[in-house]
């Protein structure tokens, strides 16, 4: 069309110069006119019809691009998905358990096997209530597996209570002992403080750490006993701390003497 209306007004050209110079007739010369004002009418049209044309069919292809990138999403889903389908560890270990046989169907999120590395173990102590208040992070522990004893530090300390018990996570360091291995029954030891040259009895029936009691303190002889007013400093599972009010060598009585609370000496028999 762009070619037509080219020829047509080079026609027209040639026309209008033959009609000045009187070779042919004006009527002939504005046919000439005519035709080519009409082919440039119809070349923009089809030049608009061409634009319109590739518009569309740049929205076509959006839409065709778009859907194979839907199809292309959906494709590395299902491939995901596949490769879900075989299950590896996520860390190197030996392989504890496999519950499981061939062929069984399972539930999102069932446990399929349990590997362990006995390299880097870890061991759950069962702490009072009443004593993990003084637990922190940090803390050295000692940690007895029966076949020897491994050290380690507390790392985690679990925030609720089961059993009347809170769970504490050591982290252990250096060398395992031989026999070390995962769900292996162990005792373990945590250090909250140390003091030394310490005066200390085991724990009384009744009083706390930082508090002050009444005991029976024994006679030389053995055969009474005296109430005596003493101190308690800082505390440990089994003994605490005497600051004042007994001294090395001498000895009282920590059980519940609550019977005797009129009474400041007592006979023993």
């Amino acid at each position: 069309m762009q070619s037509d209306f080219r020829q047509a007004e080079l026609q027209r050209q040639v026309n209008d110069d033959l009609a000045r110079q009187g070779l042919i007739g004006s009527l002939q010369a504005k046919l000439s006119t005519v035709k080519a004002e009409e082919l440039a009418t119809r070349w923009k049209l089809e030049k608009q019809r061409s634009e319109i044309a590739v518009d569309a069919r740049r929205a076509q292809i959006a839409v065709q691009t778009t859907k194979v990138e839907q199809l292309r999403t959906l494709a590395q889903l299902r491939n995901s998905q596949v490769a879900a389908l075989k299950v590896r560890a996520g860390m190197s270990g030996v392989l504890q358990q496999l519950p499981l046989e061939v062929g069984q169907r399972v539930a999102p999120g069932t446990n399929l096997a349990r590997v362990a590395d006995p390299k880097t173990l870890k061991a759950e102590v069962k702490i009072a209530e009443t004593q993990a208040k003084d637990i922190l992070l940090g803390q050295s522990a000692l940690i007895d597996t029966h076949n020897g004893t491994a050290a380690g530090r507390v790392r985690r300390i679990d925030p609720a209570v089961v059993g009347g018990t809170v769970t504490v996570e050591v982290g252990l360091v250096g060398t395992l002992p031989k026999g070390a291995r995962p769900d292996l029954s162990v005792d373990g030891t945590i250090e909250l403080e140390r003091v030394a040259d310490v005066l200390y009895i085991g724990r009384p029936a009744f009083g706390g750490e930082s508090s002050s009691v009444s005991l029976f303190k024994l006679t030389e002889d053995g055969t009474e006993a005296v109430r005596v007013p003493v101190r308690l400093g800082k505390g440990s599972v089994s003994t605490i701390e005497v600051l004042s009010g007994l001294t090395v060598g001498e000895r009282a009585i920590l059980s519940d003497m609550s019977a005797q609370d009129r009474f400041d000496r007592i006979r023993l028999q």
